[in-house]
């Protein structure tokens, strides 16, 4: 046990995150597509947001839903690059890119949407968003040859969410 000790002390560590760390095997892009509707929900509340009329208690107003509404995006669109890099790092594998070239692209744009979305009111880029969490949510069921299939989200974005038959 002592030698164990000293060895672990003197060896480079450092820390491996995983979606629960064990690795559980339990992973599934329906959180990142959920989180994708809710940025698109959000930019559109915010763009159809208006000022009722020039009084103060109008403005404070305003500023408040707009403020909330803009924490929910972004915290959205964090979720969708948390949930995206899960699968990144701990679910795709080497044989996965092998037969899916397009898809470290695909992630790295999609990573890079998300913080587009965060950073503008941009109804295009959070609809592209989906699209690209859709593809990266049809590759994950390939690689588990499942078929994927677009079916209606059920939400006010009127979009869809990728699932598998």
């Amino acid at each position: 046990m002592n030698i164990l000790h000293s060895l672990f002390s003197i060896l480079p560590s450092q820390p491996v995150y995983a979606h629960c760390d064990i690795p559980c095997g339990i992973y599934d892009p329906h959180n990142m597509q959920t989180a994708s509707h809710t940025v698109i929900r959000m930019t559109s509340m915010i763009q159809d947001l208006n000022e009722e009329d020039d009084s103060e208690q109008s403005e404070k107003k305003y500023t408040h839903q707009l403020s909330r509404l803009t924490k929910v995006k972004e915290d959205h669109a964090e979720i969708l690059k948390r949930e995206l890099q899960v699968l990144w790092s701990d679910y795709f594998k080497e044989e996965h890119l092998e037969k899916f070239p397009d898809l470290h692209d695909l992630v790295w744009k999609t990573m890079k949407l998300a913080s587009k979305t965060k950073q503008e009111i941009n109804l295009d880029a959070a609809n592209e968003l989906l699209e690209n969490t859709q593809k990266i949510a049809e590759i994950f069921f390939q690689t588990k040859n499942l078929e994927p299939v677009r079916i209606p989200s059920l939400y006010p974005t009127e979009g869809e969410i990728v699932s598998h038959k």
